[in-house]
């Protein structure tokens, strides 16, 4: 099982993430409290992320939260997206601002 870094543009903190595993599981293992996550099924939209580069698989989500176009364009829920080789994202979705958080 192949597994790539995952880099989150808005704080540059990489992750880990097997290709298995979507997205948004790999984010929740940096141990930022407080990231809100929702139904984890693609239904919800709050883990909605922009793909800056990088190749990664989708599985079905609500159309209501990401369009046909969007998805095409690079916006995808973090939690029906699986890493193909490294990527590098930017939270815009209704978790950024606790992913972007810092400790200061």
């Amino acid at each position: 099982m192949p597994s790539y870094n995952i880099t989150i543009e808005d704080t540059r903190e990489t992750y880990p993430c097997a290709d298995e595993r979507d997205l948004l599981k790999g984010m929740e293992r940096l141990g930022k409290k407080g990231v809100p996550v929702g139904c984890r099924n693609g239904g919800c939209g709050i883990c909605k992320v922009h793909i800056e580069s990088g190749e990664f698989r989708t599985r079905v989500m609500s159309r209501a939260h990401v369009t046909a176009e969007e998805e095409q364009a690079g916006t995808v829920l973090a939690c029906r997206a699986y890493p193909l080789s490294d990527v590098r994202l930017s939270v815009i979705g209704l978790m950024k601002k606790n992913v972007c958080r810092t400790n200061a």
